[in-house]
């Protein structure tokens, strides 16, 4: 039994779960040479989960956990509306943070799903959306 399957599923431990999820989603960025400049950036338009950089980019990194693959799985959850979200944010973080803007930009998500094993398999998937869909 891994260590995200042992909580019971309530809010707290679906919260657990899904700071689990960033975490393992942050250690792969970092394996893969990215720098985790901020996590869980927070604004009124909503929430970015993980801001890296990257070779000569800037990494917008929606980390999505799912127990199972009904529906599409966690990329697919990253539906319009929430890209909207994850697109306001970013302005947000950019008025913020200007020397950010010095990098391009690119809109990534990782999906953390379960295997159905009893394992979790971690999938990058770079240019998942960009500002101009």
């Amino acid at each position: 039994m891994t260590e995200l399957e042992t909580a019971p599923a309530t809010d707290t431990a679906r919260m657990a779960l899904g700071r689990r999820a960033e975490q393992l989603a942050a250690l792969h960025l970092e394996r893969h040479g990215a720098e985790i400049l901020l996590r869980n950036f927070r604004r009124r338009s909503g929430e970015l989960d993980l801001v890296a950089r990257w070779r000569d980019m800037l990494l917008i990194v929606e980390v999505r956990l799912r127990s199972r693959r009904d529906f599409g799985g966690s990329a697919a959850s990253v539906d319009a509306a929430k890209q909207r979200k994850i697109i306001r944010t970013t302005r947000q973080l950019l008025q913020c943070h200007p020397s950010l803007a010095r990098w391009p930009l690119r809109f990534d998500v990782i999906a953390v799903e379960s295997d159905g094993q009893g394992e979790w398999q971690l999938e990058w998937i770079a240019h998942a959306f960009s500002a101009n869909d």
